[in-house]
């Protein structure tokens, strides 16, 4: 209910009226609601909450791909997070090439698949370099042959794989890669009209740049629409840090290689007994036999140790622990 007046309101209103100090028409504008036009086919399914969510997502599989990808391609990889919008399937589907590499993922255990779109480019670059190339692209497109088709399976296994830990904040999801396709028309995953949240990632494999667009589903995504939001995701991390990610971080740790060495010595000789040296030839050493040998994980000392043999190895047994702050 609007606000009642007093009689001396009134009064005051119909002389500034009559004086001409305010204008009807303005305060009628002044009343007048905003009016946004909504376009009914292309409902807003996703909020700006929803994709500011996805790119933290996605951020995190960016770096997991920076990390991973160069150990099967022996090349510097970099990845980063390009932007996100909502379209429809149709659209998206229609700005695709022929060829294309679509890689169809099923997003168990929700209901619906996602498609990780890969520039054709990135793809010529990567088969290249798995042939022992130096990583080149293709002037121009063409088909992939089954052979080329089967490797690239490969990496994109490999990529299906490793969204598991950036989704873990929002849902165990277990994905799997259904299928891959070159022909955008044989992708056709949801009706035409529905609505996609799309993330491109900008990858830079050495000289050679191109896109990667995951397609995202409203259909697949709408079971856990209320968990992509920042708060309930920076939440979800906070509750995973203090249980796991201590665990986490030293089961990395034990499964990183290290080199370790043993030395017997040093010896300083000149350049050509060095030259001359044969099988059978002793070098002198500044260590005695009963001495301990250092050793040395990386470059630093850490160990001393005794020489010795296991069955038919070379071995070491430890006699000291050389402490940091020694």
């Amino acid at each position: 209910m609007g606000e009642v007046l007093s009689q001396n309101e009134i009064d005051n209103l119909l002389a500034a009226l009559a004086s001409g100090e305010m204008d009807v028409e303005q305060m009628q504008g002044e009343d007048e609601k905003q009016v946004k036009n909504y376009d009914f086919s292309r409902p807003t399914k996703f909020s700006k909450e929803h994709l500011r969510t996805l790119e933290i997502i996605f951020e995190h599989y960016s770096r997991l791909i920076s990390t991973n990808l160069p150990v099967y391609l022996r090349k510097n990889v970099q990845v980063a997070v390009g932007n996100s919008e909502t379209v429809t399937f149709s659209e998206f589907s229609n700005a695709l090439s022929n060829p294309v590499i679509l890689g169809v993922i099923n997003f168990a255990p929700l209901n619906g698949t996602i498609i990780l779109d890969m520039a054709p480019s990135l793809g010529y670059a990567m088969l290249d370099r798995m042939l022992g190339g130096s990583g080149a692209t293709l002037e121009k497109t063409r088909d992939f042959s089954e052979i080329e088709l089967n490797i690239l399976q490969k990496i994109l296994v490999m990529m299906t794989e490793m969204m598991r830990e950036p989704w873990r904040n929002v849902l165990e999801i277990a994905p799997m890669l259904n299928r891959i396709e070159t022909n955008p028309q044989f992708a056709q995953i949801i009706a035409p009209n529905d609505m996609i949240a799309i993330v491109t990632l900008n990858m830079k494999i050495g000289d050679v740049e191109g896109l990667i667009n995951v397609c995202l589903p409203f259909f697949t995504l709408e079971d856990i629409m209320d968990r992509l939001n920042t708060k309930y995701w920076f939440s979800t991390m906070q509750e995973n840090h203090d249980e796991q990610y201590e665990d986490y971080i030293e089961t990395l740790i034990r499964r990183a290689d290290v080199p370790v060495k043993a030395v017997l010595g040093k010896s300083t000789i000149s350049v050509a007994d060095f030259v001359n040296l044969q099988v059978g030839d002793c070098i002198r050493l500044n260590t005695k036999v009963e001495s301990d040998m250092d050793i040395y994980v990386g470059n630093i000392k850490k160990f001393t140790a005794l020489p010795g043999a296991n069955k038919d190895s070379y071995a070491v047994r430890i006699t000291s622990v050389i402490r940091e702050e020694e």
